[in-house]
């Protein structure tokens, strides 16, 4: 069925996935006067952006794929509680994707991706505001900045070096002793060595920003299918002609395909490859007494995050590299539990109950850099996606770019490094 075109002649665009990324390219799509479907085959109230930490982050200009990440992960695999986990399987996806990983675990590549990486979560942070000055909006966005808190030398070391990078590029960031730190968080003793103050980045409140874009969208005119699957597409002379779902055919002309951690499955459908693995989070939230945070952290030695969202602290943490699955390690959850009174003594937190537990899958490319921009193979398909563990922070840059590239304009910043068939 060709996708009704009312109150607007530009035409239709078909966006597969609610995710971030697909919410963000509906938003300025429909702002932009395109008539915007979404597809998503789940109910729009489970996807990785709910229960993340919600952090702005162009302090995370290092891709996943770095150097030292390597020899840190195969430790960490020794320990059923550490951050990370990749499942021992034959798989033949996960092995092509740790040899394209370790291709690119190397300081040319970080340091050719930095720049672009931090230039994506910019723009994100600066729409990020633009959104939120709309009454519409209420999603708790604030700017303090992040801690990054450690209690090791060689962490110490290691940091100064990355503040130093930050500082190249453009970005606030200030080393702090203990006593400085501690002063940023009079309700919450900390021990601590000292923290870096990432100035540049922000946080807000996920479930809050989702509610919100989605109630927007619909009052929009955007059409919000949920549990519609797409089973294929109908590919005629080098485009997209159809899209099928259930028993469905829709027609739209231009498609937007995000997907998070199911992109892989989507594009094999278009006769694609763009390869990820599902890194599956944890998360859980706590009512604090009276010692509670000002700023969010990031413990990093352990790898939690500790966000303050709507009067609550949200603890999350671990990568576990494996297929798609339901399943809850409670030893990572115990991992991320007894991490946070090595760093807030006084916050007395219990282990959750599974059922207080989210999980999440963060899409994963090899080298670390999210896939944006128009396919080579089909000219009216552009894929977002692939956002790893900045997700949340860069889908309004990925909403803008990609409305951008729907209207043929020039796009807010280069994409050519995002490239969706780089490993075509």
């Amino acid at each position: 069925m060709a996708l009704e075109n009312a109150k607007t002649n530009k035409g239709t665009v078909l966006v597969i996935g609610g995710g971030i990324a697909g919410l963000c390219s509906a938003y300025y799509l429909v702002k932009a006067g395109w008539k915007v479907s979404i597809f998503d085959s789940g109910d729009f109230l489970d996807n990785c952006s709910y229960g993340n930490a919600g952090m702005l982050v162009p302090s995370h200009f290092t891709p996943l794929a770095a150097p030292g990440i390597v020899a840190q992960g195969i430790k960490w695999m020794l320990n059923s509680k550490s951050p990370f986990y990749v499942k021992p399987t034959l798989s033949m996806k996960l092995v092509s994707w740790g040899l394209q990983f370790l291709k690119h675990a190397n300081t040319a590549h970080v340091e050719r991706a930095a720049p672009h990486i931090r230039d994506l979560n910019l723009l994100s942070s600066s729409l990020y505001d633009e959104i939120a000055q709309d009454d519409t909006f209420a999603f708790e966005l604030q700017h303090k900045g992040i801690l990054m808190l450690y209690k090791s030398e060689k962490m110490a070391e290691e940091e100064a070096h990355l503040a130093h990078q930050a500082q190249a590029l453009g970005l606030h960031a200030e080393v702090l002793s203990k006593e400085q730190v501690q002063q940023l968080e009079p309700h919450a003793r900390l021990d601590v060595l000292a923290a870096v103050h990432y100035h540049c980045d922000g946080h807000l409140y996920p479930q809050a920003l989702m509610q919100q874009l989605i109630a927007y969208l619909k009052q929009a005119g955007v059409l919000l299918q949920p549990h519609t699957k797409v089973t294929g597409f109908d590919i005629k002379n080098g485009q997209i002609a159809g899209v099928l779902a259930g028993s469905e055919r829709y027609e739209a002309d231009k498609v937007v395909m995000t997907g998070g951690a199911w992109l892989p499955e989507l594009a094999k459908k278009a006769h694609l490859h763009i390869p990820l693995m599902p890194g599956k989070g944890y998360s859980f939230m706590y009512t604090p007494g009276k010692h509670t945070l000002e700023h969010p952290s990031l413990l990093l030695e352990a790898r939690v995050a500790v966000t303050p969202m709507h009067g609550q602290i949200r603890f999350g943490g671990t990568m576990e590299l494996a297929a798609v699955n339901n399943t809850i390690n409670m030893n990572r959850v115990e991992g991320i539990v007894e991490a946070i009174p090595q760093y807030y003594p006084d916050l007395n937190v219990a282990l959750p109950e599974k059922e207080a537990v989210w999980y999440g899958f963060r899409p994963c490319a090899p080298d670390g850099l999210p896939y944006l921009g128009y396919s080579k193979k089909l000219n009216n398909l552009i894929v977002a996606g692939g956002g790893g563990m900045m997700g949340l922070s860069l889908g309004p840059a990925f909403g803008k770019i990609v409305s951008e590239l729907v209207e043929e304009k020039k796009v807010s910043m280069p994409v050519g490094i995002f490239d969706p068939e780089r490993f075509a």
